[in-house]
């Protein structure tokens, strides 16, 4: 059985990862180079790489910083925003994107997909989906432009792997930044329309979430962006959550937390007085990752 995957988003504005809260929100996070070192730390499986600013301002995608991300990423890097031309995506390549993805090219040159696709492989294209429910179902939203589009994201991913895409991300607008949770009923449609890999992004608020996801849908990986930035070893909180839940994770790092008390929400509890005073006198050797 293939293992699940816990991915992290940054979304990058202005060279500044930065928390997303329903696409209209940001606040500053810090440097992806500094963010990318604890990710790896953490044990993340993959990294998403999302320059929101690129298409905005009319730019192609930031090479110098993909290069300095990419120097210090240890897993799999996917990196989208700007992505206009053949050479972008080959140049990304270069600087140690391992994935690049797509979503304003699907709407307004779907061609480029699978160009880049007949030259980097299937594999190597991911379409991109930002999803909003609407009083007449889920709808496309267009992010540039601000409002939500006729088309369903079920659809769109069909017509995305059609044209050469090996893997589909679907987010929540409106579940982003809120931690109430993946929106389950989104997910699952895209998920059984289409049969290459998809991972879910917007809603996590903690461990529980990614177990509710994993029970409640046959997605293929799950993503999150705000809490792994401001809760302390999420990652591994979460893995040791679905370890328990008996969901499949990579999970090889000593400090797994699978020992420890997990609340309600996924979050670790105190351990007893007892198990602190005896952790005084275990000697733990420095991991080396």
């Amino acid at each position: 059985m293939l293992k699940k995957r816990i991915i992290a988003t940054l979304v990058v504005r202005q060279g500044i990862v930065v928390q997303s809260i329903g696409f209209r929100t940001y606040l500053p996070v810090g440097r992806p180079e500094i963010a990318i070192e604890f990710l790896n730390d953490w044990g993340v499986d993959e990294i998403v790489l999302l320059d929101i600013s690129a298409t905005v301002e009319f730019r192609g995608p930031d090479m110098a910083m993909v290069e300095r991300v990419a120097k210090r990423c240890r897993v799999p890097l996917l990196v989208g925003g700007g992505i206009r031309t053949l050479a972008h995506a080959r140049e990304l390549v270069h600087s140690g994107a391992d994935k690049v993805a797509f979503n304003q090219a699907s709407l307004q040159t779907p061609d480029l997909l699978t160009q880049v696709a007949n030259v980097l492989g299937n594999q190597c294209v991911v379409g991109a989906i930002d999803g909003l429910r609407t009083t007449s179902g889920y709808k496309v939203y267009d992010y540039v432009l601000g409002q939500t589009t006729s088309q369903d994201p079920t659809d769109l991913a069909q017509a995305m792997v059609r044209l050469g895409c090996g893997e589909i991300f679907i987010q929540s607008v409106d579940r982003d930044g809120s931690h109430q949770g993946f929106d389950l009923p989104l997910i699952q449609a895209v998920r059984e329309g289409v049969d290459v890999p998809v991972i879910c992004c917007g809603g996590a608020g903690g461990a529980a979430h990614f177990v509710e996801v994993f029970e409640g849908t046959d997605v293929h990986a799950a993503s999150a962006a705000n809490i792994f930035h401001y809760t302390e070893h999420s990652v591994t909180v979460a893995k040791a959550a679905l370890l328990r839940a008996g969901v499949f994770v990579r999970n090889d790092a000593r400090a797994n937390y699978l020992e420890n008390l997990l609340g309600k929400n996924g979050r670790l509890e105190k351990k007893t007085d007892q198990a602190l005073e005896e952790m005084l006198f275990v000697r733990i050797e420095k991991e080396v990752i």
